[in-house]
């Protein structure tokens, strides 16, 4: 289990301000420490630590990899408890992978490992998906994204 981090209310500040409104400029760093009241070097040291430390997780934009032309999909697999963490990694070495999380009830669904491919085709997300199954012997099962919703989720930090 991760050691618990403390948060001062800077670090508080940096999560909840920069959720949603990180600067689009030639200085975004630097103008978003200034609104935070602290210097851009303060700011830097503390996402990495805070990456580091696993309190976030992932720090960086968004995009909409279809307006750029490329695909997005979501995949599940069903992974045996007893090989859980070597298929974790090995879905994780793939650059295509954006994210792995596991879903815990197993009752509703088959599934217990999901994750988010992107690519540059969907012929490009399809040899990703190969790959994963031959390198883990195990099948992948293909979501194909039918509609988008926008939701503007915030997450509040508490103390």
């Amino acid at each position: 289990m991760p050691e618990a981090v403390s948060l001062d209310a800077v670090d508080r500040a940096i999560i909840e301000q920069l959720q949603g409104g990180f600067p689009i400029c030639p200085q975004p760093y630097a103008v978003a420490a200034a609104g935070l009241g602290v210097s851009q070097e303060d700011l830097l040291a503390r996402l990495q630590r805070l990456l580091e430390a696993r309190v976030l997780t992932r720090f960086g934009p968004l995009f909409q990899v279809e307006r750029m032309g490329g695909v997005f999909l979501l995949a599940a697999m069903h992974v045996p408890p007893t090989r859980w963490s070597e298929v974790v990694d090995l879905v994780n070495s793939f650059p295509e992978v954006a994210h792995n999380y596991q879903r815990e009830s197993a009752q509703q669904c088959a599934f217990n490992m999901w994750f988010v491919l992107a690519g540059e085709s969907a012929a490009a997300v399809a040899a990703t998906i190969r790959r994963i199954e031959e390198a883990s012997g195990l099948p992948v099962c293909a979501f194909p994204k039918l509609q988008e919703f926008f939701v503007d989720m915030r997450l509040p930090v508490r103390v």
